[in-house]
């Protein structure tokens, strides 16, 4: 079935430039990982995996103002990878509609996603996007506060953010301000009684050394009653909702001055649940640039609400925060054009836990590279035998994405075309 669909849309790509005004254009990038965790806890003593990856995008005007885009993720992985993504499965309300679905192989399994699918039309006054894409908020680098339809996790800094069943349409004030209506398809599919429908809107404003931006979306009230069942993005438990349905409002800027500053925050509203500053989700930070640029700093503190939208929710945002305070930094230094090496470190001040990393990455040639990264997560458990911690190696509560690793090392390379 995988190898069916991939034929498929090579055929339309090849077919493509018969049929609209202008040839496609086919870009994406590869790559190619192995890795390995020295285990804690139940954790085997040792794991490894492997992991083949490709994100294919196609690109094709269909005349001057409209354009039509697609994605797809092709994956071939084994080992450690593979019981990663059985974990993250095992999470979704209804396993059979799981992001991806693999294939076994012989010595590993396969799989095809659809990340993109979407069109734009550009017009003289508005532009307007519809299907299956991605719906960016906030100007924060590491948390993204606002971007609470997608959750990221700097943990994990090359996942790609997914897309949502949506549609924008934007209007421009000025050649230096946007305003943005949109709407979102509930987060569980199946639901067809429209709880969970997400309908909001952003206005962007920027100057010659700043932005800003404002934002608020409602979500409608549960399916089953006034418990909301069907409720829940990212940062709310799937029977958080109530009658009036769940609000949030968004506030970020960023400055460029001698440092470039940003301020990120999205508070959640649940009418009757919500108890005042546990909704919050901030984020505030900086980077600067040294020795002309060859050396590149970031550091970004956030406040992390137990109902916010970047909370920790087992059924809903797996890859959100336990506690309240934490902070990022980061120190990239460049050697030369061809090779950098990246430390860093995200710590948990309410538990004394952290996880540091180092990356050293060489350019083989324009758009080849390789890269070797190593993560150490720590705790006071693991430095003086003091309690364990979030981010420690093995964390208080289960956690697919660090539990159960002293050491984790990734060694790939990419490709990018």
């Amino acid at each position: 079935m995988i190898m069916k669909r991939l034929f498929f849309l090579l055929i339309l790509a090849a077919f493509a430039d018969l049929l609209f005004a202008e040839g496609p254009e086919l870009s994406g990038v590869f790559n190619s990982t192995v890795n390995f965790a020295a285990g804690a806890g139940d954790a085997p003593a040792q794991s490894w995996g492997a992991e083949e990856y490709a994100n294919l995008r196609l690109k094709i005007k269909t005349g001057e103002r409209a354009v039509f885009y697609s994605a797809v993720n092709l994956m071939a992985i084994s080992g450690s990878y593979l019981e990663n993504a059985f974990a993250l499965g095992a999470q979704n309300p209804d396993p059979s509609l799981a992001s991806s679905q693999f294939i076994s192989g012989q010595n590993y399994a396969a799989g095809l996603e659809l990340e993109r699918l979407y069109f734009r039309i550009n017009g003289d006054y508005f532009d307007t996007d519809a299907g299956l894409l991605r719906l960016p908020f906030g100007y924060g680098q590491v948390w993204g506060s606002s971007d609470f339809l997608n959750p990221r996790n700097p943990l994990f800094p090359d996942a790609r953010p997914r897309g949502v069943l949506g549609t924008d349409l934007c209007f421009y004030p000025s050649d230096s301000s946007k305003f943005m209506v949109f709407a979102v398809a509930p987060r569980e599919a199946l639901v067809s009684s429209g709880a969970g429908f997400v309908p909001g809107f952003s206005f962007d404003q920027h100057w010659d050394k700043a932005s800003i931006q404002a934002l608020y979306a409602y979500e409608t009230p549960g399916a089953y009653g006034t418990s909301g069942a069907a409720s829940g993005l990212a940062g709310e438990s799937s029977t958080a909702g109530t009658e009036w349905g769940v609000h949030r409002f968004g506030l970020s800027v960023k400055a460029d001055l001698e440092l470039g500053l940003v301020t990120d925050a999205l508070y959640t509203l649940v009418p009757g649940k919500t108890e005042g500053v546990e909704g919050l989700s901030a984020g505030a930070g900086f980077d600067y640039s040294f020795l002309g640029g060859d050396l590149y700093i970031l550091f970004e503190y956030l406040f992390n609400g137990d109902s916010s939208a970047t909370a920790w929710d087992g059924g809903n945002n797996i890859l959100g925060w336990k506690n309240h305070n934490y902070l990022y930094g980061n120190a990239l230094y460049r050697f030369n054009d061809y090779t950098s090496l990246a430390l860093g470190t995200v710590f948990c001040f309410d538990d004394t836990s952290f996880s540091p990393f180092t990356t050293l990455e060489y350019e083989v040639f324009q758009g080849f590279s390789l890269n070797l990264s190593l993560r150490l997560p720590l705790d006071m458990k693991t430095l003086n035998g003091g309690r364990a911690g979030e981010l420690g190696p093995i964390p208080p509560d289960d956690n697919p994405g660090n539990a159960g690793a002293r050491v984790i090392v990734n060694a790939g390379a990419k490709l990018r075309f």
